[in-house]
């Protein structure tokens, strides 16, 4: 019994320590309705659904979201996510790293790995339906230059 206290005690100890260490998120962008994305209305519903909290500077950070080591993998996935795709700065991204991200899109949604399956076990509504995939799919497709 003995231990199993120790084992405890140590645990919670090392849980309260951890609530120091933080990983911060930049402060977003600045940005104005200009620079959004713009898509169509079904298009912009699955994104604000299933995008935009790590993919924006809309993040809704969840209550669970800035207690250790929970926050630690949240920040640095909102942190990553921004800094590969930002939806609020869309239109300050030059015609090449759209070009990046519209197959990056098609390829993400081709093998599931967006949204990421850790996300998905608590937020269930972003969970894309197959119909929302060929919608996503079909829609960054058809931006997609061919390289010649």
């Amino acid at each position: 019994m003995k231990v199993i206290l120790n084992i405890l005690g140590w645990l919670l100890g090392t849980i309260l320590v951890l609530q120091f260490i933080q990983i911060k998120i930049p402060p977003a962008p600045k940005a104005t309705k200009a620079d959004e994305i713009k898509a169509p209305k079904d298009v912009m519903a699955i994104l604000k659904t299933s995008c935009y909290d790590c993919h924006s500077n809309e993040t809704k950070m969840p209550w669970y979201g800035n207690i250790s080591p929970i926050s630690i993998g949240v920040h640095s996935n909102i942190k990553e996510g921004r800094a590969w795709l930002n939806f609020s700065i869309f239109n300050k991204y030059n015609e090449q790293k759209k070009q990046k991200i519209y197959k990056g899109i098609v390829d993400s949604l081709k093998v599931k790995k967006m949204p990421p399956p850790e996300y998905l076990l608590i937020h269930r509504n972003a969970r894309l339906t197959k119909e929302q995939v060929k919608t996503l799919s079909n829609w960054a497709q058809s931006f997609i230059k061919e390289d010649k």
